[in-house]
């Protein structure tokens, strides 16, 4: 185990545009430092390389590295199990983009191999250290908003076709507005609610193509594979019955992010996509909403999951964007397209803890 004080070294495997936000986002901890980045595509690997002052190598590379703590896996959703499981295979930590794999089998090997070898893993997204779930999460536990009776849950869109510069990957196995745009909703939801107990739902593809009208592949025809509207009622174990709407079809729509309904009143969550944003509360009987107080950071961005998860490992708690977490959000993601596939509820057999909450008060850098 590295002492508190020395930093561990990150590998990035994956260059394309999510990159950079993690590039800039670990910077402000102290405790991580991304030494190296690899790609299938040698040009990416060292463009990111020369932009951000490390080292460009190829896969094999960096996952042989002795300077590589923890694995930072950046790649399409298809290649997360693949990529993470050689990572674990070649005794790194990972932290991966989101989802945490495509199924349940391959998210199984990759914890099963983790826990065989003492390694961590850690799953984006970390937008569940952002002020608008970290202040509605204090709101909740310190009994402000009652016991919970329901909540709304809505992302609803026309698609990434019209600004992502390649996005047919969207609308492939592990794509969609669930398995893209999910994983931000049920891990807010999660952590604020606790775990899901029983899942139903429906989905459909609306249009089985697309055409994107972004630079530079104006023009060209995607064929849709996956689900591009779901439906969904998520029963916790706490009791609250979810409702969530995730769709790539819709022009425009007035429903919040997030709502949550308690018997003292309602809590508006702002974007779970987000850091920053304002928590909004209206109590019983009042008629107008307040804006709530909060003490949490704004101006955290990507990286915050993977610094954490390092802290973790020098110090020996738990980390709070954990492979169990992850786990279970993709869990409630599978049984919704299965729900719809088979006409019924399905009892989730995955748990999770909610991931514990932040301190108050933290300056930037700070974990705990």
């Amino acid at each position: 185990m590295k002492k508190r004080n020395q930093p561990l070294r990150v590998g990035v495997i994956g260059c394309g545009a999510i990159a950079p936000a993690y590039f800039q986002g670990c910077r402000v901890f102290s405790n991580i430092q991304i030494v190296a980045c690899a790609d299938l595509d040698e040009a990416k690997a060292k463009a990111r390389a020369a932009e951000f002052g490390v080292r460009a190598c190829s896969v094999e590379e960096l996952l042989n590295a002795d300077d590589v703590d923890i694995v930072l896996n950046l790649t399409v959703p298809k290649a997360h199990a693949e990529v993470s499981l050689a990572a674990l295979r070649a005794g790194k930590h990972v932290y991966s983009e989101k989802p945490l794999a495509v199924n349940l089998r391959e998210a199984r090997r990759i914890l099963a191999t983790a826990a065989a070898k003492n390694l961590r893993v850690g799953c984006a997204p970390d937008t569940l250290f952002g002020v608008g779930v970290q202040t509605a999460r204090r709101f909740i536990d310190d009994g402000e908003l009652g016991d919970v009776v329901a909540v709304v849950a809505c992302m609803m869109s026309h698609g990434p076709e019209s600004w992502h510069p390649n996005p047919a990957f969207y609308y492939q196995e592990g794509g969609g507005p669930l398995f893209d745009m999910g994983p931000y909703y049920v891990t807010a939801l999660v952590t604020l609610l606790g775990p899901v107990r029983r899942v139903t739902g429906s989905a459909r593809i609306s249009f089985p193509t697309r055409s994107i009208t972004s630079e530079p592949l104006r023009g060209t025809v995607i064929d849709v594979h996956v689900p591009t509207h779901y439906a969904a009622v998520l029963d916790f174990e706490s009791g609250a019955i979810g409702t969530m709407l995730m769709s790539f079809d819709v022009w425009a729509h007035s429903l919040p992010c997030i709502e949550i309904y308690g018997s003292r009143g309602t809590l508006q969550v702002p974007d779970p996509n987000r850091f920053d944003g304002v928590v909004r509360w209206r109590p019983a009987g009042a008629s107008e909403w307040e804006e709530l107080p909060t003490r949490h950071r704004a101006d955290l961005a990507r990286g915050v999951g993977l610094a954490d998860m390092a802290r973790a490992i020098q110090t020996g708690r738990n980390h709070r964007a954990s492979g169990e977490l992850a786990y279970h959000v993709l869990d409630v993601m599978v049984a919704v397209g299965q729900a719809s596939e088979r006409g019924k509820h399905f009892t989730l057999e995955s748990q999770c803890e909610r991931p514990a909450a932040l301190p108050v008060g933290l300056d930037l850098g700070e974990l705990d």
